[in-house]
């Protein structure tokens, strides 16, 4: 397992995102999860990054998280370019599904926080099959509008009570970040923001098939199933992303190769 100082990360428009393979995140959660540590994991596509970019506020929520894992194929695509190999996808649905399956070979509570009961439920019944040994340590949607202090402080209490080393948070991007970053040292537990990958889990949306994954074509997949929705973020997200992240790569490996050409004059003379 992963040293809890092993983690090595790369910065995609001023935003470190982890570098290290899927199975080395994975123990680093787990790591943290089993020493109840209140962590922040955030796992970043373009949307996340250009909003953060944006948006002062937020850049100080992600800047101040304990890992972003690289969600997105475009960020993947990007730190292979950076670092001229290749690396894993850390998306939330394998991040849910591993923590699952370790957890119920360990023991460790896993506690699953946002969106409404009936997705919950749906949930839970197939965690039941998937995985008849996890200790699902308690399950709570949140309401959409900002919870009363009293109802704040009952999920802070529930999930702490519940024993949970593990709570994956479903809010959407950016309030799940936000949520967390609040409940920073409040929560004894380490926290990973899954978006919308509570109700593919559940069934309730149709999940990508591999391949589309695979060959990073699942944005198109998903536009295609939440036109309405995603074609305006879409459309303001993903353009910039492109001119930013390509003249990041293009300027990076040009001060390598400037760094690389004095370092060998400085060993000849």
């Amino acid at each position: 397992m992963s040293s809890p100082n092993s983690l090595v990360s790369e910065p995609i428009l001023g935003f470190s995102v982890a570098v290290n393979s899927f199975a080395e995140q994975i123990d680093q959660i787990m790591e943290w999860g089993q020493r109840h540590l209140s962590r922040i994991i955030c796992v970043a596509n373009v949307h996340m990054l250009m909003e953060a970019r944006w948006n002062p506020d937020f850049a100080q929520v992600l800047s101040q998280a304990d890992m972003l894992t690289p969600d997105g194929m475009p960020l993947v695509w990007t730190l292979n370019l950076l670092r001229k190999r290749r690396h894993d996808r850390v998306a939330g649905i394998y991040i849910l599904r591993e923590v699952c399956q370790r957890a119920s070979r360990t023991g460790l509570g896993v506690y699953f926080l946002g969106t409404d009961a009936p997705t919950l439920a749906s949930m839970r019944q197939r965690l039941r099959q998937e995985f008849p040994d996890l200790v699902i340590a308690g399950m709570a949607p949140l309401p959409f509008r900002p919870p009363t202090p009293e109802e704040d402080h009952q999920v802070v209490q529930a999930i702490n009570d519940s024993g949970a080393g593990v709570v994956f948070v479903a809010l959407g991007c950016p309030k799940q970040e936000t949520w967390m970053h609040q409940h920073r040292h409040k929560i004894n537990a380490t926290m990973v923001g899954l978006g919308g990958v509570f109700p593919i889990y559940a069934g309730l949306k149709k999940h990508a098939p591999r391949w589309v994954q695979q060959s990073g074509l699942e944005w198109l997949y998903r536009l295609v199933q939440e036109p309405g929705r995603l074609w305006t973020r879409y459309a303001r997200t993903i353009p910039p992303f492109i001119y930013l992240s390509a003249r990041q790569v293009v300027t990076t490996r040009l001060q390598r190769r400037i760094h690389r050409m004095f370092h060998g004059l400085g060993e000849q003379t």
